[in-house]
């Protein structure tokens, strides 16, 4: 298996799931436009437990049950993309954090999207 490391950024947008954009989740709006840009990818997590400038803590536990958990948005890029799509999420996220953060990518190098393809050395 051969495999390659770039240098990357990792872009996390904190919020609430219960945060809109134009009556839409944010999260989704978010995603929406990291696609139309061109990103590499982006993926939402919801978390269990959490609190942010509130102080309130939201949680998932089943006697004091959030209806609006804590939620992560995770963009990983090469840095010129990243940085291009920041004014965006200025535009988008009110109340929230956002980061950024160098990180290193490991991609799998020769692999096909149809796994009953060979690779360009005849490999599967």
């Amino acid at each position: 298996m051969t495999f390659r490391t770039d240098g990357a950024l990792r872009l996390t947008v904190y919020l609430g799931e219960n945060d809109t954009w134009h009556h839409r989740p944010l999260y989704s709006e978010i995603v929406r436009r990291a696609h139309a840009a061109g990103l590499a990818g982006a993926s939402v997590f919801r978390g269990v437990e959490g609190f942010g400038a509130t102080s309130r803590i939201h949680t998932s536990r089943l006697l004091s049950l959030s209806e609006d958990l804590p939620v992560a948005v995770v963009v990983v890029d090469a840095a010129e993309r990243v940085r291009a799509f920041l004014p965006q999420l200025g535009e988008l996220v009110g109340d929230g954090l956002v980061t950024v953060e160098e990180c290193e990518v490991v991609r799998y190098v020769g692999r096909t999207a149809d796994p009953d393809q060979t690779d360009p050395e005849g490999k599967k």
